[in-house]
């Protein structure tokens, strides 16, 4: 990997942990920004889906089933546009479960790069199978 590219993911992923923040999750805050040809394309964060209540644990502090995790948010978001994933770089604050693994190679996504490990990774060995680049940047 040559600076230059090492650079410009250490930019992107500071961009996922700035959008992690707008989260109005409690337990955990997690930032995707989806990045094709030095273009931003698409961003999320986990959260309720459109219309629902924003917050995303319930009276005993679980996390609600249908809170969407930040890579499925960024993703939903290219389907409802003109873009495509095909080829681009995923940037998450935490690397992808394996639900969200399935949708990113569906996707099209070659590449990601995520700062922190989630607690199964079980996405992670799928993406590796399914020939997607990965890269640990861990926080600085």
């Amino acid at each position: 990997m040559n600076k230059k590219q090492l650079k410009y993911d250490t930019a992107y992923l500071k961009m996922a942990h700035e959008w992690a923040k707008l989260s109005h999750c409690e337990r955990k805050q997690v930032g995707a920004i989806i990045v094709k040809g030095r273009m931003i394309i698409s961003d999320g964060f986990n959260g309720t889906p459109s219309g629902f209540e924003n917050p995303c644990e319930d009276e005993e502090n679980y996390t609600k089933w249908y809170v969407l995790h930040a890579e499925a948010n960024a993703i939903l978001k290219v389907a409802s546009s003109t873009q495509s994933c095909n080829g681009a770089t995923l940037y998450i604050t935490m690397s992808p479960c394996k639900e969200c693994s399935k949708l990113i190679h569906q996707a099209g996504i070659k590449r990601v790069v995520y700062a922190n490990g989630y607690k199964d990774d079980s996405g992670l060995k799928f993406l590796k199978k399914a020939g997607v680049e990965l890269m640990h940047l861990p926080n600085e």
